[in-house]
C-alpha cells in the first residue's frame, strides 16, 4: 500500500498563501487520479481539488481561482498552492486517491489555520 504524507500547513493571516505537499512512497500520480481533501472541526471531509493521471484538474467552487493543484511526477509529490486564504479555509488537509475504493487509511494530514 502506498504511503502518502502531507506537509506544509501552518498559521497564516487571511489573504496569505501556503503550499501543501503530498509525498507518495512510490510513483502513482501518472496512473491514478488524486485529490486534496479537507476537514474542518464538526464538518465532513470534503474534496477541494483533484488531478487526473493525465493532468486534468478540478476544484470545488469555494476554492476555484485561489487554489492550484499540481504534481511533480519525478519526485512523487503532489502540491496544493493556496492563495488568498480565508478563515473558512482552516482545516486539516489530506491527500488521497480520488477513487474511494483505492483509498487506504487516511494519513495525519496537515493543519491549516487562517487568522482573520
Amino acid at each position: 500500500q502506498v504511503q502518502l504524507v502531507e506537509s506544509g500547513g501552518g498559521l497564516v493571516q487571511a489573504g496569505g498563501s501556503l503550499r501543501l505537499s503530498c509525498a507518495a512512497s512510490r510513483s502513482i500520480f501518472r496512473a491514478y487520479a488524486m485529490g486534496w481533501y479537507r476537514q474542518a472541526p464538526g464538518k465532513q471531509r470534503e474534496l477541494v481539488a483533484s488531478i487526473t493521471g493525465g493532468g486534468s484538474t478540478n476544484y470545488a467552487d469555494s476554492v476555484k481561482g485561489r487554489f492550484t493543484i499540481s504534481r511533480d511526477n519525478a519526485k512523487n509529490i503532489m502540491y496544493l498552492q493556496m492563495n488568498n486564504l480565508k478563515p473558512e479555509d482552516a482545516a486539516v488537509y489530506y491527500c488521497n486517491y480520488l477513487t474511494a475504493s483505492l483509498r487506504g487509511d487516511w494519513g495525519q494530514g496537515t493543519q491549516v489555520t487562517v487568522s482573520s
